[in-house]
């Protein structure tokens, strides 16, 4: 029987006992299968490691060489143009489409499979699906110039200079519909009444959006974030699929140029040092957020 405290109550260590003992594999697993190769990781990123790990230190200059590499900095580059263009657009549209959506249309359940379908797509069938219709000799621009518009051009997978707005276009066309249900699902949960206080009070819808409904909605809209800013960190499978990095190096990706470098150029610690600065950048974003949602909470 768990012991009890001053108060007669049992002690905090011993509640929920059974759950606790039944999470130990989950949290031994986690431990050892991410936090551990994660730590593995991050120590062969300071050795000279090619075809096989070895632990031969070198100090930084993994590090340096990753940080002159022209490459690399393309990817950077790359995703932070995908990154922002995917939480601006995805949100926007995604809020948009839930603020409609919520307004009780006929077919409702309809437009919505409709919209969160492409989600339940690979990001290499799309990748794929997108080359296509991106294709100038016979993809969108080829159908717009049928319509009598020879001039027209739209061919971003074979411009460096657009290429990423090409690749953007797909992930938004994927991504977009699970930002709307997750949108979608807080909408649902506030309360009619405040609806109503607002219509009474005459405040215009936007403004209720914007001042009343977008602040109730912050735990949804960090959620999303989170998830939305891991899936642009870690992509690599939508890239490949849709213009192999190319033309050129112009659309590389930093996971990319982790595989690329682990795999194709057998350098196993300029990969593992490409990887821990993305570890890095998770973190960066991790941190903060489980600081605001259980930091918060435990303040309150």
């Amino acid at each position: 029987m768990a012991k009890a405290n001053g108060s007669g109550r049992p002690s905090r260590l011993f509640r929920n006992l059974n759950a606790k003992i039944a999470a130990i594999p989950m949290i031994l697993t986690a431990m050892v299968v991410f936090v551990g190769f994660s730590l593995w990781t991050v120590v062969y990123s300071f050795t000279k490691s090619g075809l096989l790990p070895r632990l031969d230190f070198i100090g930084l200059t993994q590090y340096e060489r990753l940080w002159n590499n022209a490459k690399w900095l393309v990817s950077i580059q790359n995703l932070v143009i995908f990154g922002a263009c995917m939480l601006i657009f995805s949100f926007v549209i995604g809020f948009v489409l839930a603020c409609l959506l919520d307004q009780k249309i006929r077919f409702e359940g309809v437009f919505r499979t409709i919209l969160l379908y492409p989600f339940a797509l690979s990001f290499v069938v799309t990748g794929v699906v997108w080359q296509w219709i991106l294709n100038p000799d016979f993809g969108f621009q080829s159908i717009v110039r049928a319509t009598g518009w020879e001039s027209f051009t739209f061919d971003p997978l074979n411009n460096g200079k657009i290429v990423m707005f090409g690749v953007v276009i797909a992930a938004l066309w994927q991504g977009t519909g699970f930002v709307m249900v997750l949108l979608l699902a807080g909408l649902r949960g506030i309360d009619d009444e405040i609806w109503k206080a607002t219509r009474i009070d005459g405040v215009p819808a936007w403004k209720t959006y914007l001042f009343v409904v977008v602040p109730m909605l912050r735990p949804v809209f960090i959620t999303a974030l989170v998830i939305v800013t891991a899936g642009i960190v870690k992509v690599y499978d939508l890239v490949v699929a849709q213009t192999n990095g190319g033309p050129g190096i112009s659309s590389e990706v930093p996971a990319k140029y982790v595989y690329d470098q682990m795999f194709l150029n057998q350098n196993l610690g300029q990969g593992f040092a490409a990887s821990t600065m993305m570890l890095v950048t998770v973190a960066i974003i991790i941190i903060p957020w489980a600081y605001l949602e259980f930091g918060g909470r435990k303040r309150g």
